[in-house]
């Protein structure tokens, strides 16, 4: 599978990661971010100078993605949804209600919006894949990422299981990327950011965007709907292991 991919966060992090491990597997890129300076960082790093077409926007304006689809030279045959945030302040008794609206604006109602934006296209041009970088958080309770990032990223792996049974007849596939802890800029906006060391332990960018690699690497019949990546030394069980293992 190639063509065209538009990916959202691309300018740090695992977004820019999916745009390198893309460019050097011969895909065509689209990168849309809110920071220009950033798009044009990843853009520079692209397989054999290969040109992106840069496309900041934000894309919880609806208004915003529409531009940018209408911007693209042809239907994205991929789209990579990887826009993400979360606050410092992100639990129950801290969440101011316009910073809860906001985490559910972009890690759930953006990614609702840029799949509704290319469906259109992908059917006209008789199918295509999206691929939803969600997280664990979506599988479960995670006590490092608060109630509206959880409960957002809940909707997330559920969008992309609807979007399967509603659009596989499309020749429409989407596959929903739902890993643990990833070592990228946003853990500095924990409440207690994790050491270098741990980091260090954690998944990288380049193991999230391996798998999406993958995900485009399959035949059109086949349907990856789920992919679920934790680091081996899994930082919310390490605790609960070590006690097992101390036992005689």
């Amino acid at each position: 599978m190639s063509g065209l991919a538009w990916i959202t966060g691309a300018g740090s992090g695992i977004g820019r990661a999916v745009a390198v491990a893309l460019s050097r597997a011969g895909w065509r890129l689209a990168l849309t971010g809110r920071r220009e300076a950033a798009l044009r960082e990843t853009a520079a790093l692209l397989e054999g100078g290969q040109e992106a077409l840069i496309l900041p926007a934000d894309v919880t304006d609806a208004a915003a993605i529409q531009a940018v689809v209408e911007r693209l030279p042809e239907a994205p045959a991929l789209l990579v949804n990887n826009a993400g945030a979360n606050k410092p302040r992100r639990y129950w008794h801290q969440l101011a209600l316009p910073d809860a609206q906001e985490l559910v604006d972009v890690n759930l109602t953006a990614p609702f919006m840029t799949s509704l934006a290319v469906l259109p296209g992908m059917k006209a041009r008789g199918g295509g894949l999206i691929v939803q970088i969600a997280s664990v958080a979506g599988k479960g309770f995670s006590p490092v990422s608060g109630p509206a990032y959880i409960a957002a990223k809940t909707g997330f792996v559920a969008l992309s299981a609807s979007l399967n049974a509603e659009n596989g007849i499309h020749n429409i596939r989407s596959t929903c990327i739902c890993p643990g802890e990833v070592a990228t800029p946003i853990l500095d906006l924990r409440p207690q950011p994790p050491s270098a060391e741990e980091r260090a332990r954690m998944l990288q960018p380049e193991d999230v965007a391996a798998a999406v690699l993958f995900a485009t690497s399959l035949p059109d019949h086949v349907c990856l709907n789920e992919i679920v990546i934790t680091p081996t030394y899994n930082r919310d069980n390490a605790a609960g292991a070590k006690a097992v293992a101390s036992l005689a």
